[in-house]
């Protein structure tokens, strides 16, 4: 009886060793787990988002079509302001500037030859924008789509010829002088898509492509811009 009892509590003794063994080796396990440090995240769930740009503007048609920006192209510069109330939504107010250059038609000399200058004027606009964006999850990178609308200001003047002998002139090489009609105001949409690079949390880098459809016929453009990012 007694040897029986002395083997009952080697046998249980011997299966108390083996189960404590396996649950000091899980424990290491889950504890080297647990000292895994998160990766970092760079876009947080709300936040202002300021960024300053460079752009480039080229119309739909050529110059001489064109019939808001009267030209080819234009280059410039803006500011925009985002709050993102949700992670992967944002709103925001947008405004830019471009320098554009179009040939202006002055009148005509003394021989009848059509006489041209160089008009140099800033076009210019303000809009509203939504911007729907996707930080890839432990990465810099976030691509996003962004829309809005808004007021396109300082295009589509026009000339006219009709006064045959006027008085006056507007340049001693101009006989008969044309008459210039004042820049007009449009409303215009917005449709795009870019992606954005943190270099920190607080400061990125970002790049895009739109496309602007204008009030009336023959001026919609393409719009690219790039510049820096500041988050707060």
């Amino acid at each position: 009886m007694q040897k029986l009892t002395v083997t009952i509590c080697a046998l249980a003794t011997m299966i108390t060793v083996a189960y404590g063994g396996t649950t000091t080796y899980s424990g290491k396990e889950m504890k080297q787990v647990e000292q895994v440090p998160p990766c970092p995240e760079w876009y947080r769930d709300t936040e202002w988002n300021v960024s300053l740009w460079g752009t480039y503007v080229f119309t739909a048609n050529n110059w001489e079509d064109d019939r808001y920006f009267q030209s080819d192209h234009a280059w410039g510069g803006g500011i925009d302001v985002k709050y993102f109330f949700h992670r992967y939504f944002g709103v925001g107010l947008e405004g830019w500037a471009t320098e554009s250059t179009r040939q202006r038609f002055d009148g005509f000399d003394f021989n009848g030859q059509p006489v041209f200058s160089d008009d140099e004027r800033v076009i210019g606009a303000v809009k509203g924008t939504l911007t729907l964006r996707y930080p890839i999850h432990c990465s810099r990178f976030s691509p996003y789509l962004y829309g809005g609308g808004g007021a396109l200001f300082g295009g589509e003047e026009h000339d006219s010829f009709t006064n045959l002998f006027s008085s006056t002139t507007k340049a001693v090489s101009v006989g008969f002088p044309a008459t210039h009609s004042d820049s007009k105001t449009r409303g215009f949409g917005q449709v795009g898509a870019g992606l954005e690079i943190r270099l920190t949390p607080h400061i990125g880098w970002m790049s895009d492509f739109s496309w602007n459809v204008v009030n009336g016929p023959d001026n919609n453009f393409g719009m690219a811009r790039s510049g820096v990012t500041f988050a707060f």
